[in-house]
């Protein structure tokens, strides 16, 4: 990756009577453009996201979709979908005067990718994609209910533990009770619970430092609440609807996708899955990484994939 750089620009956009995005734009001004789509949804960008890209060639746009990070008003699920996320990305490429740009998102940024991308196709340069995850019900079953469950089985216990035992059939749709409690401390609870499972589970070996993560109480409370949101709601498409070959044909853009081979968050069967129906993309499996974007394989190959495309 490459070495830390500061923005040159932060500014806010407001999208609606509701809504303001937070967004910032660093490296090169006359570069190609890139935006890069965080992941959670909830997550929120980080200041190491801007070293995927060469600063010398790119002018790069991040930021914090509704209700994440610096954006506000924290949290909130109003006016808060799928298809509100696509409508700010062009807003946002309208306010800064883009034409095209590339696009770049992993795990829920590349479900905004691929979602932004077969709606304005028009708009996309190139899309660099990793940790390739499309929203279907067996996708969240393995990660939320039955599947990664039997590999972290000592995390398992501590992320079913806010939910009573005959609750637990449907983790996703319990958890949406707790995260939407009137009282705080329940909901606190169960968004750090909900928070440390992810957490716990993102990188090949597990980082204590990442799981820490989880017990900041307004990054728990935004991501859990936000991702649980999207999630109870199928992120208002239908099921299997980015990895329609009619949806998949909008996008005749060079694609670079990475999977890793031991991603338990958004396990390499989706990315081959999106290769099947889409042979036009380059699908790199990384033989010995997690989930994380910034682990040496992946972070690799998603370097060489902006690299090649900086000048189209």
């Amino acid at each position: 990756m490459y070495p830390p750089i500061e923005p040159y620009t932060i500014s806010t956009l407001k999208v609606s009577d509701l809504h303001t995005l937070y967004y910032e734009i660093s490296g090169n001004p006359q570069g190609t453009p890139v935006v890069f789509l965080h992941g959670g949804p909830g997550g929120g960008c980080d200041a190491k996201d801007r070293s995927f890209f060469n600063p010398t060639r790119y002018k790069i746009v991040l930021f914090d979709q509704r209700g994440a990070g610096k954006s506000t008003p924290s949290a909130s699920l109003e006016e808060n979908t799928t298809w509100d996320l696509v409508k700010d990305i062009e807003k946002l490429r309208e306010h800064l005067n883009v034409e095209k740009w590339h696009v770049f998102g992993g795990s829920w940024g590349s479900t905004l990718s691929l979602a932004y991308s077969q709606a304005h196709p028009g708009r996309v340069k190139t899309l660099v994609l990793r940790g390739i995850f499309t929203l279907r019900k067996n996708e969240l079953r393995f990660f939320y209910q039955d599947g990664a469950s039997h590999l972290f089985p000592e995390a398992w216990d501590d992320y079913i533990s806010p939910i009573p035992e005959a609750e637990r059939h449907d983790m996703v749709l319990a958890y949406h009770a707790q995260l939407n409690s009137a009282d705080d401390e329940t909901r606190l609870r169960a968004a750090k619970a909900w928070t440390r499972w992810e957490m716990f589970t993102s990188k090949l070996h597990v980082d204590p430092a990442h799981v820490a993560e989880a017990e900041k109480d307004d990054f728990a409370n935004s991501f859990a609440r936000i991702e649980n949101h999207y999630f109870v709601n199928d992120g208002w498409m239908r099921e299997g609807q980015l990895l329609e070959k009619q949806s998949v044909d909008k996008m005749q853009v060079l694609s670079a996708i990475s999977s890793r081979r031991y991603d338990v968050v958004c396990p390499a069967t989706t990315a081959y899955a999106l290769k099947k129906v889409w042979p036009e993309a380059t699908l790199h499996i990384v033989p010995d990484a997690g989930h994380s974007s910034r682990e040496p394989g992946t972070a690799k190959l998603l370097v060489e994939a902006t690299d090649k495309f900086a000048d189209l």
